[in-house]
C-alpha cells in the first residue's frame, strides 16, 4: 500500500494496554505515537472495522480486518494524497440512455396519461374538500 493513502487510527493508551500483544503486529510508530495504518475503514457500527493490507507469507497480499470498539479510538486521520475535494465525482459520468420499460412504452416526451385531462373536478374543489378533513396523526 502506498504510505500516502489510507487512514491512520490512533488509540487511547488504555486501549493499547487492554489489547496488549494482539495489536502489536499491526502498530506502527510515528511522530503522533503508535497507530494502525489502514487501507479502508468502516465506522458505521459499534465496532470500527479497519482493513489492512498485509503480506500473506508467500508473497501474496492478504486483506486483514481488525475490529475494535469505538471507545478505544482516539482519532482517525485520512492520509489521502488526492488533489481534488468535494462531493461530486472527479470525472462526470456520461449520461446513459435507458431502455424503455416495455416494448409498448410511450416515448419520454409524450404527454402523461396518469392524470385525466378533464375539467369535471377542478383542483380548487378538491383542495377545499381536503381542507375539511381532520389532520392525520
Amino acid at each position: 500500500m502506498n504510505a500516502s493513502e489510507g487512514y491512520i487510527v490512533y488509540f487511547f493508551p488504555q486501549a493499547l494496554e487492554a489489547l496488549g500483544e494482539a495489536i502489536k503486529p499491526y502498530l506502527r510508530e510515528g511522530p503522533g505515537g503508535e497507530h494502525v495504518l489502514c487501507h479502508e475503514i468502516d465506522t458505521a457500527g459499534s465496532l470500527i472495522e479497519m482493513t489492512i493490507e498485509a503480506d500473506g507469507g508467500e508473497g501474496r497480499p492478504v486483506a486483514l480486518e481488525l475490529m475494535v470498539p469505538q471507545s478505544m479510538v482516539k482519532m482517525i486521520v485520512s492520509a489521502r494524497s488526492e488533489a481534488g475535494f468535494g462531493f461530486s465525482p472527479r470525472v462526470a459520468p456520461a449520461l446513459m440512455a435507458l431502455p424503455p420499460v416495455a416494448g409498448n412504452a410511450p416515448p419520454a416526451d409524450a404527454p402523461t396519461q396518469a392524470v385525466p385531462a378533464s375539467d369535471a373536478a377542478p383542483a380548487t374543489a378538491k383542495a377545499s374538500a381536503q381542507a375539511q378533513l381532520p389532520p392525520e396523526g
